[in-house]
């Protein structure tokens, strides 16, 4: 498996060969490099640890952590079925991991929308506008009756976005190895400047 720690620049296009508009997502591939492995012997299982990013100044365990691999990366992720064997800490990885066609799965954090009602957050229809109808935008009933307490779960207001969203099935279209950057067709969850994990798809 492939992957890469990536940060979104915006949307784009591309003609594809049939001459339609391809849209696309580019997202900059920033100082990706191995900062440490996970083996079978020692930890029970195979991962290689991948550090993105340049932080100014490191606490102690992080620093002591990165020490090995002479690094100041500000994120640091672990992926699992990654051929550890032919990668060593200290190796840098840059755009060309990836080749053009690759079907990829992306991660990222999604825009955060504040506090919203039951319609705008989960799709609730709105009350009657009628005669005798005084709900229109109300929650309507939540249990009146036992067990006197709302179960978790229970779609109700409260704050929309802002979690971590994974989108499967798109593909690599774009690489431009000059300027470290990919570009996923499709969309990519988050805003621009955000951080996207980019994995490859079996």
């Amino acid at each position: 498996m492939k992957a890469l720690i990536t940060r979104k620049l915006g949307m784009s296009s591309l003609i594809g060969d049939e001459g339609k508009i391809v849209p696309l997502t580019l997202l900059s591939v920033e100082s990706n490099i191995v900062v440490g492995k996970r083996t079978l012997d020692i930890d029970g299982y195979d991962a290689v640890i991948i550090g993105a990013g340049n932080k100014k100044k490191l606490r102690k365990p992080q620093a002591g952590f990165l020490k090995n691999s002479e690094s100041n990366a500000s994120i640091i992720k672990e992926f699992r079925n990654i051929d550890s064997d032919t990668m060593n800490i200290g190796d840098k990885l840059n755009a060309n991991v990836f080749n053009l066609g690759d079907k990829v799965s992306v991660t990222g954090t999604s825009k955060g929308k504040g506090w919203a009602g039951t319609i705008k957050r989960h799709n609730f229809h709105r009350g009657r506008k009628t005669h005798g109808g005084r709900s229109y935008r109300r929650v309507g009933s939540i249990g009146s009756m036992y067990p006197q307490h709302i179960f978790k779960g229970k779609k109700m207001p409260g704050r929309m976005g802002h979690v971590k969203v994974t989108t499967q099935g798109l593909h690599i279209g774009y690489i431009d190895i000059e300027n470290n950057t990919i570009g996923v067709v499709g969309s990519v969850p988050g805003p621009n400047k955000g951080i996207v994990i980019v994995k490859e798809m079996k």
